[in-house]
């Protein structure tokens, strides 16, 4: 179930599938001959028909983690059109991690979010989630904005610290790595802020762009304060959507051939479903019950009534 839709986004054809899991696996893999993948891919393509069309009105995500995913597989015949996978997973009461959509969409718009978003509400899910995490660039964020607006925002770290230093030269980058490491590893909020302002004034000179590109988001980057600090090393990233497609969004050869769009999406869903299986629970899920209750967290800890 991994390796199948591995082989597919990587571009492998039909044909040679046999072959390579062959060489894989060894000769027990033989038996997968061409009409055998066929026969699998229309079953995962059907079972991603029926996912993409269930019931979600049980279900309620207290985080949700988003991000557009480019993995250069031809998802329209258009193909100066730059698609993207728009991928939505999301943290349980029970603090389970789990896959809610994965949907194709164009240049990660806020029309392709506003869909997917709508969607998932016609379908149920009418809670909104305490969290969002997501990179800046998102179109999501102004889809959210509509439909969920009691949803608090947090930018991802990782995309940010690569933005940023994307600003500045090489030379200064290791340095400046570690001074932005300063900024999310503080334990307390007010910590944060002193690391943010030693930052903007220690590179605001030189490099005023790399700064702007940092204190524009600055509320957003340190929302994860707000909630348990159990939950902090989960808040700071999108790392569980990266890492599950991290493997094909680095290849750079399209598939080819009728139906490649359904197959994809399929694959897709069936890459993210294996990776579901490994996706840790959130430290300290037990604080999750006392975010339903509606209490309030200080710089992650937990605030007594007076």
């Amino acid at each position: 179930e991994e390796l199948l839709p591995c082989l597919y986004l990587m571009g492998i054809s039909t044909g040679d599938f046999s072959d390579a899991l062959k060489a894989l696996l060894g000769e027990q893999a033989k038996g997968l001959s061409a009409n055998v993948i066929v026969r699998l891919k229309e079953k995962w393509s059907q079972e991603y028909v029926a996912w993409n069309r269930r019931d979600l009105s049980d279900q309620h995500y207290v985080y949700v983690w988003a991000d557009g995913i480019h993995v250069n597989v031809r998802l329209e015949d258009k193909e100066n059109q730059r698609q993207c996978m728009l991928v939505l997973m999301g943290a349980t009461a029970e603090g389970h991690k789990e896959l809610i959509a994965v949907q194709d969409g164009y240049r990660e718009s806020e029309q392709s979010w506003h869909e997917l978003l709508i969607d998932l509400k016609q379908r149920g899910l009418t809670v909104a989630p305490q969290l969002a995490v997501g990179d800046g660039a998102l179109g999501f964020w102004k889809a959210l904005r509509k439909l969920y607006p009691e949803t608090r925002e947090q930018r991802c770290w990782f995309h940010k610290t690569g933005n940023v230093l994307n600003k500045m030269p090489k030379s200064v980058q290791p340095r400046a790595k570690a001074d932005l490491h300063e900024i999310w590893m503080a334990d307390t909020r007010e910590h944060a802020h002193q690391a943010f302002g030693a930052f903007l004034e220690k590179y605001g000179a030189k490099y005023p762009e790399a700064c702007e590109c940092l204190s524009k988001d600055r509320d957003e980057l340190l929302a994860f304060y707000d909630f348990p600090a159990e939950h902090w090393k989960h808040l700071r990233t999108t790392n569980p959507i990266e890492s599950t497609f991290s493997t094909i969004r680095l290849r750079h050869r399209r598939t080819k051939g009728s139906g490649t769009r359904r197959t994809s999406l399929a694959m897709m869903f069936k890459l993210a479903q294996a990776a579901q299986k490994h996706w840790k629970r959130l430290n300290g899920h037990q604080q999750i019950h006392h975010l339903l209750e509606g209490k309030t967290f200080v710089d992650g800890v937990l605030q007594e009534a007076a």
